[in-house]
């Protein structure tokens, strides 16, 4: 008899497991509550003739092996490369521009801050290759026989004299690794952002390396750590996904929210929708936040035996139709708009005062800003001539979601974004069309992130080891981002939940 499975959740991790458990046999149904499929993932077309990412926004964490085993490219994911894809512009006219395809102009570029930092930068890139190459094959780590075995084994790994430096960088913060290895500021606040995206941490604060780490171990469609464009924005994704999940006869389900799960005794045997419909299946997996599924049970004892996760957000995101490309301060030279434009602090002092004023409950004078700009890579985003946008920004001030100081807040912290960036791009404000503001109470209320953490809570080694994909609960699974081995969009939660359910476990 086939075995029935519910995936509470259409973002790209339940898209990936439904996928998996459906080419095993599983009759898998996904729900999800929005009218489009990918969570956080998704392309939107939020003014006339603008298509926006609207969550998430560059791709290099998608592990290449799902990629590969569910056929992506011939559903229609297509990867399009930023090079080169940092670039930093700084007050005085000069500029960092990283990426480049020839990694010998990187090594000129930082020389003109630093000789020492140009050549310590060839030993960094080959120490973080090798850390990576330990540590990566614990992302696929479940087999269909023995999950999480990778896992020991790649711990034993790292027990190894070459590698036991990599544990006080995956435990210790951003900026001792990049005080040991730099001297050049500009260098290190641009390096230091993989560090602190979306954590509610200073580059200053233990763990930092290890989100740093995290974010630069992908290499999708290019090099190692260098992020990528979707073609058709980051929605394309998420359909090729839905499209693999059909292919392998998953049904998926559009304004399908769930409202509670349903138990037969101490099992989790399906779920009642917002609608009042009622399905049963033989196991349900939440692709949702812990706390998010814990609202789901209507007795509390139950929601109280899931993880509990720390979900404080500093990020503000902006999405952006713009009449024209903005222009930098650059001397003598065009400065590319094609990768992340980091903007705000250019030391590490600067971006530890930009949290420590959003910890005492202050907008930052100078906050964290990463601009990006794929419709000048791919112009099918917006009309002729015409161009979206998106920053990521942070830190702002850390209130609960439903502070009555919220909009104040976000339009203060908003303007003070676009002041960061009008200060080296003159012109770039009379230049909006359009702008969307997501404060962490907008990305709870639009992607379903309890406290808008877009890593359904923080990230450290140690607490993502133990978020496994089974629960206390017979019957429930996890396969977001809180379980092993974390957010981004990566996909290997996703993948291991369902190799873990496979597997009986």
């Amino acid at each position: 008899m086939t075995r029935r499975a519910i995936i509470a959740g259409g973002g790209h991790n339940g898209l990936i497991c439904a996928a998996y458990l459906a080419r095993a046999g599983v009759g898998v149904t996904v729900l999800e509550r929005r009218p489009m499929v990918g969570g956080a993932c998704v392309t939107e077309e939020l003014w006339p003739g603008y298509r926006v990412s609207r969550g998430a926004y560059v791709l290099s964490l998608l592990r290449p092996l799902i990629a590969e085993e569910l056929e992506l490219a011939k559903h229609g994911l297509r990867l399009l490369p930023r090079v080169p894809s940092s670039i930093t512009p700084l007050p005085d006219g000069r500029a960092l521009v990283l990426g480049n395809a020839d990694p010998r102009e990187d090594f000129a570029e930082i020389e003109a801050f630093s000789r020492r930092d140009a050549e310590a930068y060839r030993r960094y890139e080959a120490w973080l290759e090798s850390v990576v190459d330990a540590i990566e094959p614990l992302m696929d780590a479940p087999s269909a026989t023995r999950p999480y075995r990778a896992t020991r084994a790649g711990l034993r790994l790292l027990r190894g004299p070459g590698l036991r430096s990599s544990w006080k960088f995956l435990l210790g913060s951003a900026q001792a690794l990049l005080d040991e290895w730099f001297e050049s500021e500009p260098l290190k606040s641009t390096l230091a952002t993989d560090g602190i995206i979306g954590a509610y941490r200073s580059p200053a604060s233990a763990t930092t390396g290890y989100v740093l780490f995290h974010h630069v171990m992908g290499r999708a469609g290019g090099r190692r750590g260098v992020w990528s464009y979707v073609a058709g924005g980051m929605g394309a994704l998420s359909e090729s996904l839905a499209a693999a999940a059909r292919a392998a006869g998953a049904q998926i389900r559009t304004h399908a929210e769930v409202d509670k799960l349903l138990i037969r005794g101490r099992r989790v045997c399906g779920v009642t929708l917002t609608s009042g419909e009622t399905l049963e299946a033989d196991f349900v997996v939440s692709g949702a936040d812990p706390a998010r599924t814990a609202s789901w049970f209507e007795n509390t004892d139950h929601g109280r035996r899931l993880p509990r996760n720390d979900y404080t957000s500093p990020v503000v995101k902006l999405n952006l139709a713009l009449r024209e490309l903005p222009r930098f301060h650059a001397r003598g030279r065009d400065l590319p708009l094609t990768g992340t434009i980091h903007l705000g602090p250019t030391d590490l002092a600067g971006i530890d005062r930009a949290f420590t004023e959003a910890r005492a409950g202050r907008v930052p004078e100078t906050p964290i800003v990463e601009l990006t700009i794929p419709s000048a890579v791919d112009p099918t985003l917006a009309p002729a001539g015409r161009h979206v946008a998106s920053i990521f920004a942070q830190y702002v001030p850390a209130l609960w979601h439903t502070d009555p100081r919220w909009p104040a807040v976000r339009d203060e912290f908003r303007d003070r974004v676009l002041a960061t960036v009008e200060s080296v791009a003159p012109g770039f404000g009379a230049s909006i069309e359009h702008l969307e503001a997501l404060a962490p109470p907008d990305l709870e209320r639009v992607f379903g992130l309890t406290g808008g953490n877009i890593f359904h809570g923080a990230m450290s080694p140690l607490s993502l080891t133990q978020r496994l994909p089974r629960t206390r609960i017979p019957g429930l699974f996890l396969c977001g981002a809180s379980t092993f081995p974390g957010g981004g969009v990566m996909g290997a939660p996703g993948r291991n939940a369902a190799f873990w359910i496979l597997a009986g476990r």
